[in-house]
């Protein structure tokens, strides 16, 4: 049995131990405070229209995302109608969850390690996908990557977002951040 009390997650300790000191070695931060560190990790599914024709599939999609982040869930909905998508008013439309402190370690760990090895064609992940204030989006096709998941359950094969918020104040400390976590940058 795991003794939680004392674990510590696998990234969370490679930062404290040797990512803070390379990183304030690579860009000269002259207290601790100012080295960029992860905020929090956003996961997204989006049913869209298998939703508008079916209210069950956000539920679906709610308890694959549980599975996935270890967390529950939480049902978004739309916020305002749209007739031309036959969207109406507080209509679910899929799930989403917030991970921060040892499960966004967690998570992290579990995405690097066994999730990108085992998408189809993995060339790595897009260098470009910052926003300017050191927060970094992806996408994947296909949420059964994980391996929470078992494909056998599956009734539908959805896509998710991934968006990983950090502390640094540039895009380029983001990036050199993701990579000593290991992050398979193609660029």
């Amino acid at each position: 049995m795991l003794d939680t009390a004392n674990y510590t997650p696998r990234l969370k300790a490679a930062y404290k131990d040797s990512i803070r000191a390379a990183m304030k070695e690579e860009f000269g931060y002259a207290n601790d405070l100012q080295i960029p560190r992860l905020d929090k990790i956003v996961l997204n599914i989006g049913c869209g229209a298998e939703a508008v024709k079916d209210s069950k599939k956000a539920k679906s999609a709610q308890e694959d995302l549980t599975a996935i982040a270890g967390q529950k869930a939480v049902i978004t909905k739309a916020k305002k109608s749209i007739a031309g998508f036959r969207v109406r008013e507080e209509m679910p439309l899929g799930a989403k969850v917030t991970l921060r402190a040892d499960r966004m370690y967690e998570f992290l760990d579990r995405l690097i390690t066994i999730a990108m090895p085992r998408i189809r064609d993995f060339r790595g992940v897009s260098g470009k996908s910052f926003d300017g204030r050191g927060n970094y989006a992806m996408g994947l096709k296909e949420h059964i990557v994980f391996p929470e998941i078992n494909f056998d359950k599956v009734d539908e094969v959805w896509g998710m977002d991934i968006i990983i918020c950090t502390t640094a104040a540039s895009d380029a400390e983001a990036k050199a951040l993701l990579k000593h976590f290991n992050m398979p940058f193609n660029s």
